[in-house]
């Protein structure tokens, strides 16, 4: 990429997207496009292609996806598998149809095996059964990868596969119902540290910021109180202190990536690693694969291609009852942390085997504490 290419960064609004356009624009790019859900819907594959032949983009960084958390994921498993996979195809296959040079697939660690071997390695995708509550969006992220192999195979082009681990940051979603677990704790510990300080006023201004189920700060005391116990925030009574719920035994372990540090790591392999780099750092063949090789067309290449992917994360991991404790102790919220241990935990672990990362030249700076600070700082201004 050159400063001046054409680069569209479909989801440019959410958690990913915005962080990838934030280091575009740092780092000089200056001929950016994006376009909202309600500017173009990915979907409409009509309304795709139109938009490919028009704006013919260079370079496509595909962060557009639904997502959501364990309760999004088992709830609407339809839409989950539906859209995602109406949103890859769209773009995918526009993006070679209309020339475009080189296209990054953003997809997620839940497409490895429930019970994978810890670290995960890209090596151990589709080994055996995924996580029952994600499995619809596991398989959509699972076939994109895929596309974009076959794409490349059959058609030369050069599109790359990443899998990040679990991201928070900046315009994240913090919707109580939708959202990722850690979002979804930092809002809960907050509205409990409220409750807790009888600080109606930021309260108000939360649910006005973020309505939950339609209650805004301008409903009632008792309202707002009835939808923040509905979601596990209740207020001290008397002399017992206040609570936050949390689903599960708060054992299973998780990785966080700091949501501007992956916008990064995918800005580094869009500027620097081809497809055919990939297959050449991780002897994908079964034998050594020569720079010669690397450089024909890559369906002239002997044996199978798999797990072109690559794991983007810390490869450290924390429980989610250590995050709680870490964003309760940021926050300053001193009431109890329950957890419903009748409620699924997900899969236990999801740790990434990041060595493919590191061998092609990216490292995480950011660690969980310093994360946490930041996206408080954040949520609160």
């Amino acid at each position: 990429m050159n400063k001046a290419s054409k680069i569209y960064v479909a989801g440019h609004r959410g958690l990913v997207g915005s962080a990838i356009w934030k280091i575009l624009e740092s780092k000089g790019y200056t001929n950016l496009t994006g376009k909202t859900s309600s500017e173009l819907n990915l979907i409409d594959q009509a309304a795709t292609e139109q938009f490919f032949q028009q704006e013919k983009p260079e370079y496509v960084f595909l962060a557009a996806a639904k997502v959501g958390g364990i309760v999004a994921n088992n709830t609407y498993r339809a839409e989950f598998l539906y859209e995602n996979l109406a949103i890859q195809n769209n773009v995918i296959h526009n993006a070679w149809k209309y020339g475009v040079k080189k296209l990054l697939f953003l997809g997620s660690t839940c497409i490895y095996p429930r019970e994978s071997p810890q670290p995960m390695q890209e090596e151990y995708l589709l080994t055996s059964p995924l996580e029952y509550t994600n499995e619809p969006y596991a398989i959509a992220k699972i076939a994109g990868i895929k596309l974009c192999e076959s794409y490349n195979i059959q058609h030369g082009t050069n599109f790359i596969s990443v899998m990040p681990t679990n991201l928070y940051g900046p315009n994240d979603n913090f919707d109580l119902e939708k959202s990722h677990v850690l979002p979804a704790l930092l809002r809960k510990i907050h509205l409990g540290k409220c409750l807790e300080e009888n600080n109606r006023e930021a309260i108000q201004q939360d649910l006005n910021k973020r309505p939950i189920e339609g209650i805004t700060g301008n409903a009632s005391s008792t309202e707002i109180l009835n939808i923040l116990k509905k979601y596990g925030v209740t207020p001290p009574a008397g002399e017992q202190s206040g609570s936050v719920e949390i689903w599960g035994t708060g054992t299973p372990l998780r990785e966080f990536l700091w949501s501007e540090e992956m916008a990064d790591a995918c800005v580094f392999l869009m500027e620097n690693i081809d497809f055919s780099d990939i297959i050449e750092s991780t002897s994908l063949r079964g034998g050594d694969t020569t720079k010669k090789q690397s450089q024909q067309t890559v369906s002239n290449l002997p044996g199978e291609i798999r797990n072109t992917h690559i794991n983007i994360g810390t490869g450290k991991e924390i429980s989610i009852k250590a995050i709680a404790k870490l964003i309760a102790q940021t926050v300053g919220y001193n009431g109890k942390l329950t957890f419903n241990t009748s409620k699924p935990d997900g899969t236990l672990r999801k740790l990434t085997d990041v060595n493919k990362l590191h061998s092609l030249g990216w490292h995480h700076k950011i660690e969980i504490e310093e994360g946490i600070e930041k996206l408080y700082r954040w949520y609160t201004s």
